[in-house]
């Protein structure tokens, strides 16, 4: 997988020997010699991961990051440290600054490219998600990723897969304060509750007795349900090279032993934030989507999505050889509701109309506000003489009881019209919708508040 690096260091060698590495693995390199220069090309978005020297005169660059993680136009770009400092003080000053991860100078090769993949494979994913978010706030559902962004990355459920009791009672113990931490030391039993559990990120020990940890976290990226659970690796010094295979196989981050207990909370926090990010993000594209596709008022599907599924309705039907009725509905004398009573009793009956449909229909039926107070009902295998029960049903509880307006307890009574259409032998969407139109018109010029079939 490709990105465009951005490497951010005073010293023109250490550029070359840094860009050398990642273009002899496809990657695009950019290169700044300062911190306002790397800020300005990181918010024109030109750039995917950013390697950052620390020490630099002017700003140094854990300010370099703490400005990139503080601007939302940049929050979300992974960062890097490349630096000579390797004491758990550095490590926790740059992750509290933001960092994703440390590279120690004289930078590790293989190192590199593997942290650097895995970041990248991340911020793609993000990028997906980001874009598709803008059409929410593009329809007015505002930008929660921006907020997530902003979380303290607390309060946080941490599944923890150890095997060695004094280990597991030190990262309880490390966590407990700010988390919700559960201790598991048979793999099985932790995948299982992983798949079922809410847990916000998944603690695994490289060292398990008797069992390929990666084989694990390779489990937990294949599940659906814990596809996109963060994992943090516990690993010994000298297991570089699983913790290497661990990132090509999806593990977010790693700690190594002796467990800095501030680095831990530190790297935990910076997991959270991300997840919870992502999972903001996705929960807006789900609101665009139900936004597009559902009315709002009524809560039922509106016209578009009809015109989408209506014909893939009709084609499996024929496919199949099944009956497919169609039902038109239009509520009798809507206008005079809202010229004698106002516009918000009419959105009450709008949606006890709604509300008492699908009660009478399947959940199989496709229930949809056409626009105004017209409505459609797409009944699958649904021959018209059982449409035409159903229509009647739908009728009387639409007449049953007068629909309240307001507060006050104030009702009215509301009936409505029916037109009904089967599928034809052309199965085309427009001529069925046409049919049971004119159905429905028969209806109302026959006195309304009846139920009328359109001719084979």
């Amino acid at each position: 997988m490709t990105a465009r690096i951005l490497i951010v260091d005073d010293l023109l060698p250490n550029i070359k020997l840094l860009e050398a590495r990642l273009t002899a693995e496809y990657f695009d390199v950019l290169s700044a010699t300062n911190g306002p220069e790397a800020i300005a090309l990181c918010r024109e978005e030109r750039c995917d991961i950013v390697l950052l020297d620390v020490m630099m005169p002017g700003m140094d660059g854990f300010e370099v990051c703490r400005r990139l993680k503080a601007d939302p136009v940049t929050a979300h770009i992974p960062v890097v440290m490349v630096t000579a400092l390797d004491q758990p003080a550095d490590r926790l000053r740059g992750l509290e600054a933001g960092a994703d991860d440390f590279l120690t100078k004289p930078v590790d090769e293989i190192a590199l490219i593997a942290r650097v993949r895995s970041l990248a494979r991340l911020k793609v994913m993000l990028d997906e998600l980001r874009a598709r978010a803008d059409t929410s706030a593009s329809l007015g559902l505002g930008d929660k990723g921006a907020r997530a962004m902003a979380d303290a990355g607390k309060n946080g459920r941490i599944l923890v897969l150890e095997d060695r009791g004094s280990s597991a009672e030190r990262i309880t113990m490390a966590l407990r304060d700010q988390h919700e931490v559960t201790i598991v030391s048979d793999p099985q039993d932790a995948l299982f509750r992983a798949a079922e559990g809410d847990f916000d990120l998944i603690a695994v020990s490289l060292d398990l007795n008797g069992f390929d940890a990666l084989r694990f976290c390779s489990q937990i990226r294949s599940l659906e349900r814990t596809r996109a659970l963060p994992i943090l690796v516990i690993a010994e010094t000298d297991d570089r090279n699983r913790v290497l295979r661990g990132l090509d196989l999806g593990v977010n981050d790693y700690i190594l032993r002796p467990i800095d207990r501030n680095e831990l909370v530190a790297r935990v926090r910076s997991q959270l934030r991300r997840k919870r990010y992502a999972d903001s993000l996705r929960s807006d594209l789900q609101a665009a989507i139900e936004l597009a596709a559902v009315d709002s008022l009524t809560g039922l599907n509106n016209r578009r999505y009809l015109e989408t599924h209506l014909a893939a309705l009709l084609d499996q039907a024929a496919h199949k050889g099944r009956a497919l009725t169609l039902m038109m509905l239009d509520i009798d004398h809507f206008k005079s509701v809202n010229d004698t009573h106002g516009h918000d009793a009419g959105d009450e009956v709008l949606k006890h109309f709604a509300q008492r449909m699908k009660r009478v229909v399947r959940s199989a039926d496709l229930i949809c506000r056409l626009g105004g107070e017209e409505f459609v009902i797409v009944m699958p295998d649904t021959p018209l003489v059982v449409a035409a029960k159903v229509a009647e049903r739908v009728r009387a509880a639409i007449q049953s009881e007068p629909f309240c307006i307001d507060r006050n307890g104030r009702a009215i009574p509301v009936t409505t019209s029916i037109g009904i259409a089967e599928r034809g032998k052309d199965a085309n969407a427009e001529a069925l919708l046409r049919r049971a139109d004119k159905a429905l018109y028969e209806s109302k010029s026959g006195g309304r508040n009846r139920v009328t079939a359109a001719a084979a």
